[in-house]
């Protein structure tokens, strides 16, 4: 069992930067990949960013490269979403997931965080 929680989120401006932080305990060892996605009101849940938890391999979105970097630590078993430049169509519930593969969709995620609400004013 792998418990997620996601914190960091709050309201920025837009061009503005937040860094989310996803706290991992109870880490399995089939734990291959850690992700983002986002949600926003009347709308599926959206990858955003990927991470292999031991070699470091990333993968993002269309919509949020050049402007979001996914990362984590190894040491404190976290993965964190650097966001830059955000724009108000950014503004979403922001989750981690835990999985046993890297990928962009979302039923490969066995483990997932409450979420952390994002919001971007124009």
């Amino acid at each position: 069992q792998v418990q997620l929680v996601e914190s960091g989120g709050g309201l920025v401006q837009a061009g503005g930067s937040l860094t989310l932080s996803c706290a991992a305990s109870g880490r399995s060892d089939s734990t291959y990949a850690m992700g983002w996605f986002r949600q926003a009101p009347g709308k599926e849940r959206e990858f955003v960013a990927a991470i292999t938890w031991r070699g470091g391999r990333t993968v993002h979105s269309d919509s949020v490269e050049g402007r979001f970097t996914i990362s984590r630590d190894t040491t404190t078993n976290a993965v964190n979403l650097q966001m830059n430049s955000l724009k108000p169509e950014d503004t979403a519930v922001y989750y981690c997931a835990s999985g046993s593969i890297l990928s962009h969709r979302d039923y490969e995620y066995a483990y997932w965080g409450p979420g952390t609400q994002v919001t971007v004013s124009s």
